[in-house]
């Protein structure tokens, strides 16, 4: 998460409550994706594996960027049971909905992502 929205000016996607977010899609809106995200993140950490030799999350950043970059492409290594590009925009679209959604979903904790982009909540 935190490598498609990092920390600028304003907080990456983890301290902005994403994973919040996703937590509870998983449990409502996203059921039905639980399964494919678990092959997708499976499939990530082994592309990882072959890619560098060690697991996503032990990269570093720039690496971490450089691999996605390849997922995007379609320029995969190994053999993926999903799209692994068609995988990675999903992430990013759910990533997306989590950081910009009415806080009350669980993510733009604080409503940080709407001062940002100047929205204005008329609650």
């Amino acid at each position: 998460m935190n490598r498609i929205i990092p920390q600028d000016d304003y907080p990456n996607a983890s301290n902005a409550g994403v994973g919040d977010y996703m937590v509870r899609q998983f449990e409502r809106d996203l059921r039905s994706q639980v399964e494919t995200y678990q092959l997708g993140l499976e499939s990530l950490e082994a592309e990882s594996q072959a890619f560098a030799g060690t697991g996503f999350t032990e990269l570093d950043t720039s690496a971490q960027d450089k691999l996605l970059s390849r997922l995007e492409a379609g320029q995969v290594t190994l053999s993926w049971p999903l799209n692994a590009t068609e995988f990675f925009h999903m992430v990013i679209s759910h990533v997306m909905e989590g950081y910009y959604s009415d806080p009350g979903n669980g993510g733009n904790r604080g409503s940080l992502a709407w001062q940002m982009i100047g929205f204005k909540s008329h609650k």
